[in-house]
Parts: structure tokens; sequence; C-alpha cells
């Protein structure tokens, strides 16, 4: 596809059937093993991974190498089909390292195996699901930060995603990108107490850690770019899985909660809370489909169009988590309830890869229009 055309095409935000037959295989998985009461529990004993889960998820139905190409071990999908498996993570905020391996760190290893090498060969064992690898940043990193290519293999970083459940970490220094195991010598994790439980973060700390040299400083910067991106434009199907469970049981709920003798979802100020929210998460589909749609084709409007997602997605996530507690009433206070999951993780996902504000000045500059 030339980048003329790229440019000149519509974007298609229906899902096609192979789409609708993943979800259907994703949803009926996570039903069975990260139900709520099991996902409560696990986050509860502190040890939120199920090795199960993810062995199931990546190896068993190949979600973790929808993004690679059949001749490096993968699935040969788009990040139409990733966005997908997100959606339904969010719909069961299921705690598995999906969006920081098998989106964040295969796309940085996509831009640097084409050569071969040991990218190459880690992107394999991530495809495969047998290993897991995160981007050893803060979580809060947004795409484009000039920072992220800064210091050396002596460094100290906290705020890492979902560091506990890796094998590797990718460790961007001033002069390339390595690779360093996370039980080898010199390499700390640290749990953090995090906001979100289903999604732990931790402090990592390197001293004479060895690392295998997997880029330069040029290609690795444009690959972390190119890695961070793809994460923050996903995210945005996270976020809208993650709404749509909130307005789904909001509603369920509303119905069978009855008071002076009617259901209390037939009162008409909790009918248009509830139907503005569903006009916000028309929009948050269309604008999270449009980014997944950008990043699987390669369009140059790709950097608008995640910007977008994420300044919109964000806030309708939180304002969906936030009805889903204050609806449901006194239960939506109780830790027996899954609500408060929702919310956490929604809170926290406004700030990875970028705060709404980040993204909304992207989407600025990107127009060149004055930011307000």
């Amino acid at each position: 596809m030339t980048e003329q055309t790229r440019a000149d095409r519509t974007p298609d935000l229906l899902y096609s059937e192979a789409e609708d037959d993943l979800r259907s295989a994703v949803r009926a998985l996570l039903a069975d093993r990260a139900a709520a009461p099991d996902v409560i529990a696990r986050t509860e004993s502190g040890t939120p991974y199920d090795p199960r889960l993810w062995e199931s998820l990546s190896a068993g139905i190949g979600a973790a190498g929808l993004l690679v190409p059949e001749e490096l071990g993968g699935q040969g999908a788009t990040h139409r089909e990733a966005a997908v498996v997100l959606e339904e993570l969010g719909r069961s905020v299921a705690p598995a390292p999906y969006l920081t391996s098998a989106v964040v760190a295969t796309e940085i290893l996509l831009a640097l195996a084409a050569d071969g090498g040991p990218a190459a060969v880690l992107l394999g064992e991530l495809a495969s699901g047998g290993r897991v690898a995160v981007l050893a940043l803060p979580f809060t990193t947004p795409p484009g930060d000039a920072a992220a290519m800064t210091g050396t293999l002596e460094r100290t970083v906290t705020g890492v995603a979902e560091a506990a459940a890796a094998d590797v970490l990718l460790v961007p220094t001033a002069d390339g990108l390595y690779a360093v195991e996370t039980g080898g010598d010199g390499v700390a994790v640290q749990p953090l107490v995090p906001l979100d439980l289903t999604r732990p973060v931790a402090t990592v700390t390197l001293t004479g850690a060895a690392g295998t040299r997997l880029a330069d400083a040029g290609p690795a910067a444009d690959a972390v770019g190119r890695g961070l991106l793809a994460g923050a434009g996903l995210l945005a199907s996270e976020q809208l899985g993650l709404a749509e469970w909130c307005l789904t049981e909001t509603v369920r709920y509303t119905r069978e909660r009855h008071q002076f003798n009617r259901p209390v979802g037939s009162f008409q100020a909790l009918k248009h809370r509830m139907a503005q929210l569903w006009l916000e998460l028309v929009s948050a589909r269309a604008a999270a489909r449009n980014a997944a749609d950008a990043l699987a084709t390669g369009s140059p409007d790709a950097p608008l169009a995640v910007a977008v997602a994420q300044a919109y997605c964000s806030g309708a996530a939180v304002r969906a988590a936030e009805e889903c507690v204050q609806l449901h009433g006194g239960i939506g206070m109780t830790w027996e309830h899954p609500a408060h999951l929702y919310l956490k993780r929604a809170k926290a996902d406004s700030l990875a890869y970028g705060t709404a504000g980040r993204h909304r000045a992207s989407v600025a500059a990107l127009v060149e229009l004055p930011a307000p």
C-alpha cells in the first residue's frame, strides 16, 4: 500500500468475522479463568497473575503472536485483532501482561527483527508465549518522550508495569537498547503498592547487570517510539472494553434493583445518566477502532489517531467506572463487588502512556493548532 493510498484510505471501524470469532474465544477463556471472584481473590492474595491463564491466552489461543508475522513465529494478524483481545481483557480486568509484552515489547522487537539477530530470537519467544518482556520505562511514559533514550545500564526505574511477570527487560539507554534477564545478577525488581492491583508496578534497579545489545541508539529510539505509540493506541481498546462492561453491568443492576416497587433504572434521572454514558461509549469505540485501524495499516495519520483516542477514551473509561460505582449504590462501595477493580484500572490507565492532557497537546501540535 503506497503512502498516498494510506492517506486517502477510509478507516474501517467495523469488526470482521475473524475478529468476532477471536472475541468469542477470548471471552470464553476469560469467563472460565478470570471471572470476577477469581480476579478479586488473586489480587487479595498478592499474586494477581495466573500462569495458566497466560499460557492459555498466549499459546493456546495464540494471542501473544498476533502482531508477529508467520515467518517469525507469529499469527500474522494486525493491531485490529490485538485490539479485540485488549477489549476483552478490559472487560474482565484480567491480570495478564498482554499490553506490555504482546503489544509494546513485541512492537519494539518487530522494528529491530528484520535483520535477524537476538531481537528476532526474542521476538519468536514472545510470540510463542514462552517468555514475557516489558519495556523498562515508567508506565506513564508517552510516545515521543525524548527522555526515554537516556541513561545507562546502571539505573533505577520506578513504576515499570508488570515487571514482576517479566522474564526479560528491554532497557533503553543513551547508546542503544539492551535485553536484560530479570533473573540475572545485578537485577532487582521491587514490587510497589499500586492503585490498580490487577496491573502491578515495580521499581527496577540495575547494578552491574549484563545485557544483550539489540540496537544502536538511532534505531532503538525509533523502535521504542513505535512501541509506545502502539501501546497508547491499543490502550484505548482496553479502556473501551472496561467502559462497556461498566455500562452493561450498571444497566443490568438498575433493571433488577427495585425501589418504591419500581426498577431504579426506570427513574428518569438515572436513565439520562446511562444514556449520556452510552453516547460517550459510541464515540470512544469509534476513536479506539480508528486508532487500531491506523496502526494496522501503517497510516501516516496513526500518531494523530492515537492521540485522539487517548485524549477521549481515557476520560470516558473513568466516567463509566465512576458511574458504575455510584449507580450500584451501597454494594458498589464494597470490596466483594468488582466495581472497584474497574475504577482503579480506569484511573491507572488514565496516566498510562501519557495523560489525556498530554495527548490533547499532541493533537494540537499535529494539526498545527495552538494548544489551550
